[in-house]
């Protein structure tokens, strides 16, 4: 697809593949041919790149989720916000190019937009715990 995405486009996809990877055990390639019979999800080559690193990188993700989540322990964390944590982690931990706050804004817009409202503040919490240790490393 030649069509021009913008980031939060790219993220909104990737947010719809990587959610639906959870829900099913299908290959990848099978993933991203059922998103483009959807019409709804996009699929360009960002988002093919994004979605296959989140998934080769999903156990080290998942760690980095349960490592900050204190309230819930990962097997009781909601698959919606477990497919938008992961992209705020793999932003904020591999892609130089998004500051962890906007990785975490971003975040936050897709738990507003798909995930129940008490989730919004899980999520939140989660990635402003991770983002205040970064900078209590950096002093």
């Amino acid at each position: 697809m030649a069509e021009k995405m913008t980031r939060r486009d790219i993220r909104d996809s990737v947010f719809k593949i990587i959610y639906e990877s959870l829900l099913r055990d299908d290959p990848v390639e099978e993933l991203f041919e059922m998103a483009e019979d959807i019409d709804e999800i996009l699929v360009n080559d960002d988002v093919r790149q994004m979605v296959t690193d989140i998934l080769a990188k999903s156990d080290e993700l998942d760690g980095m989720i349960s490592q900050y989540s204190k309230r819930r322990v990962f097997s009781r964390i909601a698959k919606i916000n477990i497919a938008i944590l992961r992209i705020a982690f793999y932003e904020i931990l591999y892609n130089d190019k998004i500051p962890a706050n906007a990785a975490v804004h971003e975040a936050v817009l897709l738990a507003q937009n798909y995930s129940y409202k008490e989730d919004v503040s899980f999520i939140n919490g989660i990635l402003g715990s991770y983002t205040r240790s970064l900078s209590g490393e950096n002093e």
